[in-house]
């Protein structure tokens, strides 16, 4: 597996050899000093170019790069079309690419004349090339564009009210032993409301100075080992009685989670919201199991 340094340098190598290239920037967890390195991460990379199209014409520059497993053009694909069928409008291109070395690029093209005054940079952002010295600005990379924010009241009172409105499509799946669909509700809808009511819990006992991490990543650091592995045990089969036990200690788990961060934020929390749809959730299961 080539080495951190390996790909830094064909990465730059490219930037400096190609007058299109202007500067290159690194982003994502390689750029965060607060992240272990290891080599599962990715290089995210942001190349400031002149002459987009002429990359994008043809791209069997990229193999520069290396020897390609798969990637992806997401700016090509049909998933990001409209329901018109045209494609949303994106300033760059992106090239995902992982090598049979291992490693992975994640590789934006971002046009240059795009960049006006007061553009905003992600905070987790390292100059690794500047040949115009246009950049000048951009400060040591910090995660602070990804550290939890606080919520408003109205936030946090309709995060409660579409968990618990979603916990009776859960229900009312399981009572049709219809797994599918009760899945599909739990994991869409409910568990993300769940996951930022655990983030909001993260962030009052930490004054909101620490990041969340994509999908919960840093949340164990946070959590007593008890919180944790009940987060984990909410992860179920596809058995109807393991699905309701899951779908049990989530409710358990937010009603904690919830009244913590209205206490600590001095909000208002409907509990008869809580009450009611709890009582329901047990009615429901008694009635599937005295069938």
């Amino acid at each position: 597996m080539r080495s951190s340094k390996q790909i830094k340098k064909i990465i730059i190598d490219k930037a400096n050899s190609d007058d299109r290239v202007r500067a290159v920037f690194l982003n994502g967890s390689r750029a965060n000093n607060k992240v272990k390195p290891d080599q599962l991460q990715d290089f995210d990379i942001f190349y400031i170019v002149k002459e987009l199209e002429s990359f994008t014409s043809d791209h069997s520059w990229t193999n520069i790069f290396g020897d390609k497993i798969i990637w992806q053009l997401p700016d090509e694909m049909g998933y990001n079309e409209t329901e018109n069928g045209n494609q949303h409008e994106t300033f760059g291109f992106h090239y995902l690419m992982l090598f049979k070395d291992g490693n992975r690029i994640d590789l934006t093209l971002f046009p240059e004349d795009k960049i006006k005054p007061g553009f905003h940079f992600d905070s987790l952002t390292l100059v690794w090339l500047d040949k115009d010295n246009a950049f000048p600005n951009i400060g040591k990379a910090t995660d602070f564009d990804y550290l939890i924010k606080v919520p408003t009241e109205k936030e946090f009172l309709d995060t409660c009210n579409e968990f618990w409105w979603i916990c009776t499509y859960v229900s009312k799946g399981l009572l049709r032993s219809e797994i599918t669909y009760s899945k599909e509700m739990l994991e869409t809808v409910v568990r993300p409301k769940f996951m930022k009511m655990i983030e909001w819990y993260i962030g009052t006992k930490t004054n909101f100075s620490v990041s969340f991490g994509k999908s919960g990543r840093f949340m164990n650091q946070y959590l007593s080992k008890k919180q944790y592995h009940k987060i984990l045990s909410t992860y179920s089969d596809q058995k109807i009685e393991h699905n309701w036990n899951a779908l049990f200690i989530m409710t358990a788990l937010f009603s904690q989670f919830a009244n913590d961060v209205a206490n600590r934020l001095n909000f208002e929390y409907n509990y008869d919201e809580e009450r009611n749809v709890s009582l329901y959730l047990k009615k429901s299961y008694k009635k599937q199991t005295a069938g």
